[in-house]
């Protein structure tokens, strides 16, 4: 482990300069021999180093948002290779290359933080042993090996013995108890950021090399952090467990603001979202509009979260655009009305009518032959009528076909069967 801490030599003495500023303006407040000074010093200089990694973490989400837009493409190939697993894989990096992405960009913060890791390190052990490093002078040295953390010395690790920890002016159980808190917590809040990420921001409609990265690093890392844990002085286990707090935080604020598409924090996003634009009739922030944005141009490639946000959007009468804002939809504009109130332009929905049983259809065809009788006129001539013409002149009545297939003539109402001759004039 020296031999690795001492590859990292040359920031020992940035890193050094750092503790002992933050210790200068912490010691006038609480005193310089005490741990509060000295411990808040090393929180300090993990948040001073997380602000100089926000750039990586920037190009971080970048990376991981370019991942999210290949996705299509990686399921497209795990179908047309699912048995076919080395050939599968050799698309997948063929894919990479082509558009530039890493899958392993997630860990360039923790591989940024690495030398500085080391550096601490390397201090805190020099602590230990009562040798100066970097800008910590004999005076210095003497009032970190005086402080402790709830009674367990900043150089001080749960494997040390009795006699090396009352060197430091403490008992073994105390460090041995704050240690293994220590060590529990900075495990716990490692796994908990890992499954907050897996659980809440990650699309499982895709199966990828990068979800099974993460889900690997979700129970690695706290094994990780608890073996080699017993190892690190209490210093570094300060250290290690704020960089781990300021990573869940930070976790947390891109989950709930920038969440990533598909996944169940986009759904929970576009649902507040809906909410907040629908009562105010617009998107009132930048980062609600390049959201917006992304959604419209997506086009038909929507998830089914971001159809039922567009949906959501257009049955409360607004319309998203291209450039993200949200306007009044045409189809509900509200008009004026002539006595000064408001009314939706929209059509009514047209109803569908009501399902007849067979009861109620025929009793409404009988009712409705009935009508027809009662109107047809009056005035109609019947059978028994007499006519002031002829009979010859009348149009003979069409033959109707018999089943032997004869025809006949259809006698009318008080005549015989049969041909007819014409009747003579009477003779009086």
């Amino acid at each position: 482990m020296d031999t690795i801490a001492s590859l990292f030599s040359f920031i020992t003495t940035p890193v050094s300069w750092v503790i002992v500023q933050f210790h200068t303006v912490y010691g006038k407040i609480f005193g310089p021999d005490t741990g509060w000074a000295w411990g808040l010093s090393i929180v300090s200089l993990v948040i001073l180093i997380r602000i100089c990694l926000i750039p990586l973490f920037v190009k971080q989400i970048k990376s991981t948002r370019a991942m999210q837009t290949l996705q299509p493409e990686m399921k497209k190939i795990q179908e047309r290779y699912k048995n076919d697993k080395q050939r599968q894989s050799e698309e997948m990096m063929k894919l990479y290359k082509e558009t530039g992405t890493n899958p392993l960009s997630s860990c360039l913060p923790i591989l940024a933080q690495s030398p500085f890791f080391f550096a601490l390190y390397h201090v805190l052990n020099g602590i230990a042993t009562g040798d100066t490093i970097g800008v910590i002078n004999e005076s210095l040295l003497a009032s970190a090996r005086k402080a402790h953390i709830f009674g367990a010395p900043l150089a001080a690790k749960f494997k040390d013995g009795s006699a090396t920890v009352q060197a430091l002016g403490a008992t073994v159980t105390d460090v041995r108890v704050v240690t293994a808190i220590m060590i529990i917590m900075m495990s716990a809040s490692q796994f908990y950021t890992q499954r907050q990420l897996m659980t809440k921001n990650v699309d499982t409609t895709v199966k990828t090399p990068f979800m099974q990265q993460q889900k690997m690093l979700m129970y690695v890392f706290p094994v990780m952090f608890a073996v080699f844990g017993i190892n690190f002085p209490v210093g570094v286990l300060v250290y290690w467990l704020t960089t781990n707090v300021w990573t869940m935080g930070q976790q947390m604020y891109v989950i709930h603001n920038n969440p990533t598409p598909g996944s169940k924090a986009q759904a929970a996003y576009l649902e507040r979202l809906t909410k907040h634009v629908t009562s105010h009739g617009k998107a009132r922030k930048r980062s609600e509009r390049t959201i917006i944005k992304a959604i419209v141009a997506k086009g038909r490639d929507r998830n089914e979260f971001e159809r039922k946000f567009i949906n959501s959007l257009n049955k409360a009468g607004l319309a998203a655009q291209a450039d993200g804002s949200v306007i009044q939809s045409e189809s509900q504009a509200a008009v004026q009305t002539e006595d000064g109130s408001t009314a939706s332009a929209a059509a009514p929905k047209r109803q569908q009518p009501k399902r007849q049983s067979k009861s109620q259809r025929q009793s409404g065809a009988a009712a409705a032959g009935s009508k027809a009788a009662d109107d047809a006129p009056s005035s109609a001539p019947t059978s028994l009528t007499k006519s002031d013409e002829p009979e010859d002149a009348k149009p003979a009545a069409p033959a109707k076909k018999q089943a032997g297939g004869g025809t006949r003539s259809k006698a009318q109402s008080g005549q015989r069967k049969g041909p007819q001759r014409p009747k003579s004039p009477s003779k009086k």
